[in-house]
């Protein structure tokens, strides 16, 4: 089965979840708020990843839904102050929240998410998941949050900062994009009863395609055309942001390459996005940058060895790879 049709076969069920928890929500504005990027659509990545690491270490996958539920729900709570905080329009192809409802209202959307998320997690025992289960869980859950506000602490410090390290730049995206995604894959792990090595090869397995993911994105802001993208190519480097391919190359670069490409980063101009690409290049950064993610994927497939063949497990296996053929 194709990777995208596992992702749609898995979503069904999280949308019904979702659906029940947001049923709760009023007045009908902010129902309308909260609802708006989950119905954009999304590849479901983080949820189907609880349920296929559940099945995966031999566990039931009803007893999986709510906690998968949750983790999308907390995804879509970040987008939507991500936006905020970030001033963009556009999310998902649609307007963005606060753009819709303005930034009181998608604030209180974004706290409902949060809030119905720990709820899901803790109503899993009803799901004849043992207590014990359900509170190891959540506890993922939460530790995920914090560092979610972290990173995304750590990413606006980053602005007009032109000396971030490799292993500084590593750390921001583990806590604003891995680690929710390696939350994802514990969490499935531990409520299917998994074993503590079972646990914790798949929270590290969740933890490299998080870095995979991001480590991707980076690398597709340059490689890409703009159709695939679905954003100008280089707008990473029109909005001056910090890349691994920027780190890496700032710390390699002559003087005056590494003046020049801050000048560009500085600037905002579109028509110096091909000039630090071409600095990018000359340094090999882009291949530096590919070749981290690819090792990342690699090492996460390794720590699948210690599972049983299933489909689950094969699912997985693909799932790791699809961080990298993806296009956007």
């Amino acid at each position: 089965m194709e990777i995208l049709d596992v992702l749609k076969k898995y979503s069904a069920g999280v949308d019904r979840e979702i659906e029940k928890a947001l049923d709760t929500v009023d007045p009908e504005n902010l129902y309308d708020a909260s609802k708006h990027l989950i119905k954009a659509g999304g590849k479901k990545i983080r949820p189907a990843l609880v349920l296929l690491t559940a099945e995966a270490v031999g566990g039931n996958i009803e007893g999986a839904y709510k906690t998968a539920a949750a983790v999308e729900l907390i995804h879509t709570f970040s987008l939507i102050h991500d936006d905020i905080m970030d001033e963009d329009e556009m999310r998902r192809g649609k307007p963005s929240v606060h753009t819709m409802w303005g930034e009181p209202m998608a604030i209180l959307a974004g706290d409902i998410l949060f809030s119905l998320a720990f709820e899901l997690v803790a109503q899993t025992q009803v799901d004849d998941v043992p207590a014990s289960r359900v509170i190891k869980a959540l506890n993922t859950v939460v530790d995920a949050c914090i560092k979610i506000c972290e990173g995304q602490a750590c990413d606006m410090s980053f602005e007009e900062k032109f000396d971030v390290g490799e292993s500084e730049y590593l750390n921001m995206i583990y806590k604003k994009t891995a680690a929710l995604i390696a939350a994802a894959t514990k969490s499935g792990a531990i409520i299917g009863g998994g074993t503590a090595e079972q646990v914790e090869a798949l929270s590290q397995y969740g933890e490299l395609i998080g870095m995979a993911f991001q480590i991707q994105d980076d690398y597709l802001d340059v490689v890409s055309d703009e159709e695939e993208l679905g954003k100008p190519v280089g707008s990473d480097i029109v909005e001056g942001k910090m890349t691994l391919m920027v780190v890496h190359t700032l710390s390699v670069a002559s003087p005056e390459d590494k003046e020049e490409l801050i000048f560009i980063l500085k600037s905002g101009d579109e028509s110096n996005t091909q000039r630090a690409i071409d600095i990018f290049n000359k340094y090999g950064s882009i291949d530096y940058t590919r070749d981290i993610a690819l090792d990342n994927v690699n090492r996460a497939k390794d720590l699948l060895d210690l599972l049983d063949d299933s489909p689950a497990k094969e699912a997985l296996y693909d799932l790791a790879d699809f961080m990298l053929q993806r296009k956007n």
